[in-house]
């Protein structure tokens, strides 16, 4: 089992580098702007596995930065874990965003939180944990369409049901094409230090989706998959199957 996500959440709650949003409002008078994403989604994708074994998943994004570049949000989803009694995730982000020769940068810290879950039967261990991410996106100039390159690294002392060091990277690209049409790929590799207690082997995914965008709304639609076979996945469980997705947001 694994946490987080969403494949709105890859997009959407890896949250803009910068304030000022599409749809954010600000609070002048305290240097604050102010972002609240809604989102539904045909399935709720954890680095390509899903958090709710196939289902949809209503969330919300609110992200809250200073003219510093210091932030605060949360991310909630419903979740279904097989074996738990966890139905919901909320999650706490906090860090700096900031530019530096052209390349935006995202320095900070996730908390990922099952409100009512509860393991005290013998042989279960926490599904709450926290990671340290660095984020950076950088716009190659000149090119007759915006293309961005982006890259993330994420690592936790004690990675989800307790199993050790865990450690993730992910790649990817996003090209602005006419008509507000946004095409994005995306590569990633997570590490897990205890493979037994976490259910699999260390495993890739990946993504390709293609998003349109229109007033406050972005309708998305791709293809993911991970490198993890039916035996492999957490009890042969079918939830790192390759599909498509479908996901809605808007931002206010």
């Amino acid at each position: 089992m694994t946490t987080r996500i969403a494949a709105a959440a890859t997009l959407a709650l890896g949250l803009s580098f910068t304030a000022g949003t599409a749809g954010a409002f600000e609070i002048e008078s305290a240097g604050l702007t102010v972002g609240i994403t809604p989102t539904v989604s045909s399935d709720y994708l954890f680095r390509g596995v899903s958090q709710t074994r196939n289902r949809p998943a209503v969330q919300g994004t609110i992200d809250i930065q200073h003219t510093t570049g210091l932030y605060v949000g949360a991310f909630a989803s419903n979740v279904a874990f097989l074996g738990t009694n966890a139905r919901q995730e909320i999650d706490a982000l906090a860090g700096w965003r900031t530019t530096f020769a052209g390349v935006s940068l995202d320095l900070g810290a996730i908390a990922y939180n099952y409100p009512g879950y509860q393991h005290t039967a013998p042989g279960t261990f926490d599904l709450q944990y926290y990671e340290l991410a660095v984020k950076a996106a950088y716009e190659i100039p000149s090119l007759p369409v915006p293309v961005k390159i982006l890259g993330a690294f994420n690592w936790s002392p004690n990675y989800q049901l307790e199993s050790g060091n865990g450690y993730y990277v992910e790649g990817g690209v996003e090209i602005g094409l006419p008509y507000d049409f946004t095409l994005a790929a995306r590569g990633g590799y997570q590490w897990i230090q205890n493979n037994t207690r976490w259910g699999s082997p260390d495993f890739g995914n990946w993504n390709v989706t293609l998003s349109y965008k229109f007033s406050d709304f972005v309708l998305t639609a791709g293809y993911f998959d991970t490198s993890l076979s039916r035996s492999e996945c957490f009890g042969s469980q079918k939830i790192c199957d390759a599909r498509g997705m479908v996901y809605l947001s808007r931002t206010f």
